[in-house]
């Protein structure tokens, strides 16, 4: 058994090394869903809204994100939310629509978890569970993921370090869940022109650090529309395996996140130069036949 060394924080050198560790798992983790591969070479696409609404919005935004090629449809049931006041989504209800959604689409869904109390509900419903930045450090729901059986979508959080990050993700392996997706989402500095800053340079130091499959969150990391399409570009050259985007039917409406939700036009026009790009530097989006509800 390879041992770990010790580190500035006094942990004994007789521990295993940690299970995110490439040099536990030479060859790159690919999990499947559904079919389609996250990790591997090509590039997956999650689209969708900040939150689910309504069964109209929805369905609408889910039948343009599909004919534009989205590989998964995200959408908040439970959202985590700076105000108390503000709205903090619809709860078993947008799982509901979620699921009429991925039958009407046939893409699978990723949707968030807060709280330990949720996990069995939001399991049975979602393809990909969500662990939000907010909820990097938040040890007991590390652990119910660890026992889940779905892939996890795990974020970065607000101010953590990369060595911080792939030891929160330590928790969900060490629990038995080897399904672990990576999400650079942006991280809180100096800086106020933008939301946050999106660390592009944590996915090729992640790359070299792990096995685990790295996707980026431009929504999140710039909080600006327009930016959103460049930095996600800027992704698939840095080498990430995916992107997560938000996109609205009509943004100017949106309860949450409005101002960095792609309208779907600007997706489809998105997805064709990430087209470009990606084959350009040898990479393809991954598409399944979809038909466009």
């Amino acid at each position: 058994m390879k041992l770990k060394k010790d580190d500035s924080e006094g942990i004994p050198n007789d521990l295993p090394s940690n299970l995110v560790d490439r040099d536990n798992t030479k060859v790159d983790t690919v999990i499947n869903v559904n079919g389609i591969n996250i990790g591997g070479g090509d590039i997956v696409v999650i689209a969708g809204p900040c939150a689910v609404e309504s069964r109209d919005q929805l369905l609408d935004t889910a039948r343009q994100v599909s004919g534009y090629g989205a590989n998964f449809l995200r959408g908040g049931a439970f959202k985590p939310r700076t105000s108390p006041y503000s709205f903090q989504g619809l709860g078993e209800e947008g799982l509901q629509y979620l699921s009429e959604a991925r039958e009407l689409t046939g893409l699978p869904i990723v949707t968030e978890v807060m709280d330990t109390r949720e996990m069995e509900m939001v399991c049975d419903y979602t393809d990909i569970i969500q662990i939000g930045s907010r909820n990097m450090h938040n040890f007991p729901l590390l652990k119910e993921a660890g026992k889940c059986r779905k892939p996890i979508l795990f974020k970065r959080g607000l101010m953590a370090t990369i060595d911080e990050y792939l030891m929160a993700a330590e928790y969900i392996l060490k629990g038995g869940n080897d399904q672990v997706i990576l999400c650079e989402r942006g991280i809180r500095t100096f800086e106020t022109s933008t939301r946050n800053t999106l660390d592009l340079s944590a996915v090729p130091v992640l790359k070299q650090k792990t096995h685990l499959p790295v996707i980026v969150d431009p929504s999140h990391g710039t909080g600006h529309r327009w930016l959103v399409p460049i930095m996600a570009k800027a992704a698939v050259v840095v080498g990430a395996d995916g992107i997560m985007v938000e996109v609205h039917n009509h943004p100017e409406e949106a309860l949450s996140d409005g101002m960095q939700s792609l309208y779907p036009e600007g997706f489809a026009q998105m997805m064709k130069e990430m087209e470009i790009l990606a084959h350009a530097i040898g990479k393809e989006i991954f598409h399944l036949k979809h038909q466009p509800a």
